[in-house]
């Protein structure tokens, strides 16, 4: 079977290791980037047997390399939000079909089909941000879905306040995925009772309203909708898997991708589950750039395997879709 059909066939930790082991090997060899830092390191590829051993690419060398195997054409060219002046992170996708499949399964992992559902958006539309992964993520789930009646709505909160309405006249089963920041205009100034409807936030407040708690988020946005909870989307520029989480802001990856949580004084060292640690993704579904990102993130896994995200090391940039617009 070869190596990408094996990333979405994933069963067990066994099975895990194994490919996670062999993409480490694979990147090591063909991308030049990651190569050299793993040089760096003073680590070879004979050093490491096991997970725990592999090294992570810190997410920052996205901003200044090209991280990508082999010389593959680029298929797309996904940028990180940011403002004038800001670099910004460039993924260079080399198949769209990995990250179509990826998204669509790990999606419906959690929702359902993806032709039952209606998805309405509250994130630019696809022509005001073609760089962006999520709002590519978006628009290929709108067109898997039977209804007529997706759409953004990030121009027209009047309009989108309307379209929920009436959906919850019909019964549909309606998907709104938004950036947070606008879930919380949309919240302060078309208030109303939109059940049936799952929320689902893409995090960040950060360059455009004051910083509130994900509890504070949620304690807001869950009575202007009229709904029991506030689902959560966690994902990222670099990457091409993404966690979701139903509700607590407690997130799930799907088979193919695994949070580690490091030592912030050791970056080679993990800590116990309910420690706070930096953010370790391995995402086997980017196996033509690098699957292994040390991130800028803050979290604490718990023992059933969720994972909380608390917030972001000091100095870091403000980056993710907060800024997108």
């Amino acid at each position: 079977m070869a190596l990408a059909e094996k990333i979405f066939e994933i069963s067990s930790d066994l099975e895990f290791s194994t490919c996670a082991l062999e993409l480490f090997r694979y990147q090591y060899s063909q991308n030049p980037v990651y190569q050299a830092f793993v040089d760096a390191l003073n680590i070879t590829p004979e050093d490491v047997g096991k997970v725990e051993d592999i090294p992570f690419l810190p997410i920052e060398f996205f901003k200044t390399h090209n991280v990508v195997c082999g010389n593959f054409p680029a298929q797309a060219i996904f940028l990180s939000s940011g403002t004038t002046g800001m670099t910004r992170s460039r993924h260079l996708v080399t198949d769209l079909t990995i990250y179509r499949r990826s998204f669509i399964k790990g999606f419906e992992r959690h929702y359902g089909e993806t032709k039952d559902i209606q998805f309405l958006a509250l994130t630019p539309t696809p022509e005001q941000a073609p760089d962006s992964s999520l709002v590519y993520m978006i628009d290929k789930l709108m067109d898997l879905s039977s209804s007529p009646e997706n759409g953004f709505f990030m121009a027209s909160h009047s309009g989108l306040s309307a379209r929920l309405r009436q959906q919850r006249a019909a019964n549909k089963k309606v998907v709104l995925i938004g950036l947070t920041y606008a879930l919380v205009d949309f919240a302060n100034n078309y208030p109303g009772d939109y059940r049936p409807l799952v929320v689902i936030e893409t995090g960040g407040m950060k360059g455009h309203r004051t910083e509130i708690t994900r509890d504070e988020l949620h304690s807001l946005l869950c009575p202007a909708f009229g709904v029991d909870k506030i689902h959560s989307e966690y994902g990222m520029t670099e990457l091409l898997s993404q966690a979701w989480s139903t509700g607590e802001g407690r997130f799930t990856t799907p088979p193919w991708m695994k949070v580690m949580i490091r030592d912030t004084n050791d970056p080679l060292c993990y800590v116990d589950s309910g420690v706070t640690g930096g953010i370790n993704i391995i995402d086997l579904a980017n196996k033509n750039s690098c699957c292994f990102i040390a991130t800028q993130d803050l979290g604490r896994m718990h023992v059933d395997r969720q994972f909380e995200v608390l917030g972001r090391f000091d100095a870091s940039e403000s980056r993710g879709c907060s800024m997108l617009v």
